[in-house]
């Protein structure tokens, strides 16, 4: 398993009801002491980095091999906003009129978790499986909504900044370790909000935390 930090819930002289009223947070909203902090404790959780890709190549192979799609990394590993007990959430654009079909072929693989809603009317499956000691979250979305997420996660990539993904870890952070446990998952959920106001993605109910 990733080894998991064990901190004390950290002092902080952020506003973090204004943060989340607001839904975002830049590097202006804190002191340079507290973004000092906050960077090397997003310097800390990049230490996982190479594990969790070798992880995720080993668990996307499989996918591919088990569906005959390629995934992609939908979670907050991609984005690099994860902390360090992250599972690994990859998806797949699949065709709806198939799914019988799909959860046929990953039944002796997996665990089907169950339908979860999307965006609009739509829906995903989600399926889950270990690799190397890392729970691997699969979520077989619409074609549609699949591209829309590949554009999104696009736009996270080329667009967010180094400074803002350490913000934002930061008050993950802040949130999961003081216990507010609600916040926490809407937080978890500001970043796919912000670059794609579109794409309505309702969580896997939490487990271990990411």
């Amino acid at each position: 398993m990733v080894p998991r930090v064990t901190t004390q819930p950290p002092s902080t002289g952020l506003d973090l009801n204004s943060i989340l009223e607001r839904r975002w947070t830049v590097r202006g909203d804190f002191t340079d002491a507290e973004f000092a902090r906050a960077r090397a404790f997003y310097e800390q959780m990049r230490f996982h980095d190479e594990r969790l890709e070798k992880v995720r190549a080993m668990a996307a192979e499989l996918i591919t091999k088990w569906t005959g799609h390629t995934p992609r990394d939908v979670g907050s590993f991609g984005t690099r906003l994860n902390l360090e007990t992250s599972d690994l959430d990859l998806g797949i654009g699949y065709p709806v009129e198939d799914r019988d079909r799909l959860r046929a072929a990953l039944a002796p693989h997996t665990t089907f978790l169950g339908e979860r809603k999307t965006r609009f009317s739509t829906s995903r499956l989600v399926f889950s499986f270990t690799v190397d000691g890392i729970e691997i979250d699969l979520s077989a979305l619409t074609v549609e909504d699949f591209a829309v997420a590949c554009r999104m996660l696009d736009r996270i990539d080329q667009t967010m900044t180094l400074e803002e993904r350490i913000a934002h870890t930061w008050v993950k952070h802040l949130l999961r370790s003081s216990g507010r446990t609600e916040q926490y998952a809407a937080w978890k959920l500001v970043t796919y909000a912000r670059f794609c106001p579109e794409f309505d993605w309702v969580p896997i109910p939490e487990k271990t935390g990411t």
